[in-house]
């Protein structure tokens, strides 16, 4: 029988097979001695010890097609960066930062702008259009008038996404307003916890519909960066990649260097200075970060 880990915590894994409910399931000796440790959002293979109490034991990990390391989550099909139009303000370099580490994992990214009631069409449209311009999909959405959710739910369909961005942005209400019976699995899981043990939040899949979760990832509010060559940041901007070869010089980095399609981009208005502005910064912190590893 086959399932997906929705949930691990303190050496139990809660397990979902489809048609069958929640299994808690450990994991087999081997897995600690091959260093494999099963990851929420694994599909897995289990053999059933106990079918009325709903035990088994996971017998086989099956091929992981990604994973991330913090959260430790794995399969992830889509990100989903949710920002807010206001309250609070959207900070650009944090949601810049963001995307960068989501293009360099290779994982497919839509951007979602909430609390659009609480800002005029005219801004809205303007930091929309900075994002589309640059190849994103963008939702906006307010989860008070419940605008834009229904295109939330058809991007989920089918897939396992990362809910990600700042406190305050609304990723809880948002997942509320989709997945308002989401409590009847997280309730089930607590149920087998048995007296609310192991009360510390860990990466959960929640299930919206067959086929279809969300992965709530408690305090993921950015990804941990990774180390990287500055000359590489130019390649995680699409809107920049798209004049890879055009500049003068072979290996532009688009900062100082003249014949600069980037920059000359830049000033016609082809990409969006916030952006462009975002990329120095961040490329100014890599430049310092080498630096610093060679005092």
């Amino acid at each position: 029988m086959t399932g997906i880990i929705i949930k691990g915590i303190a050496g139990f894994y809660y397990v979902a097979v489809e048609g069958s409910g929640i299994y808690e399931c450990k994991a087999k000796g081997l897995f600690r001695k091959n260093g494999c440790k099963p990851l929420v959002g694994d599909n897995v293979r289990i053999k059933i010890l106990d079918e009325e109490q709903k035990e088994a034991n996971i017998e086989e990990v099956l091929p992981r097609k990604n994973e991330l390391y913090r959260p430790a989550v794995a399969n992830i099909d889509q990100i989903i960066l949710i920002m807010a139009f206001t309250d609070p303000e959207p900070n650009l370099v944090i949601m810049d930062r963001m995307l960068v580490q989501m293009e360099r994992l290779k994982i497919p990214v839509v951007i979602c702008f909430n609390k659009s009631d609480l800002v005029d069409e005219d801004r809205a449209g303007y930091i929309k259009a900075i994002y589309e311009s640059a190849g994103y999909k963008v939702i906006t959405c307010s989860t008070v008038k419940n605008h834009g959710m229904d295109e939330i739910r058809k991007e989920l369909s089918g897939k396992t996404t990362v809910l990600a961005g700042p406190s305050g942005v609304g990723k809880s209400s948002v997942t509320n307003v989709i997945s308002p019976e989401m409590q009847m699995e997280t309730g089930e899981i607590s149920a087998k916890l048995k007296r609310g043990r192991h009360t510390t939040r860990h990466s959960q899949l929640i299930v919206v519909e067959p086929g279809t979760y969300i992965c709530d990832t408690p305090g993921f509010t950015s990804f941990s960066p990774e180390p990287m060559a500055k000359e590489d940041l130019r390649m995680f901007y699409p809107e920049m990649a798209a004049y890879e070869g055009e500049c003068r010089f072979s290996g532009c980095v688009h900062v100082n260097e003249p014949g600069c399609a980037v920059k000359d981009a830049v000033e016609k208005g082809d990409i969006y200075k916030e952006r462009y502005e975002s990329y120095l910064l961040l490329f100014n912190e890599l430049k310092d970060q080498e630096r610093n590893r060679y005092r």
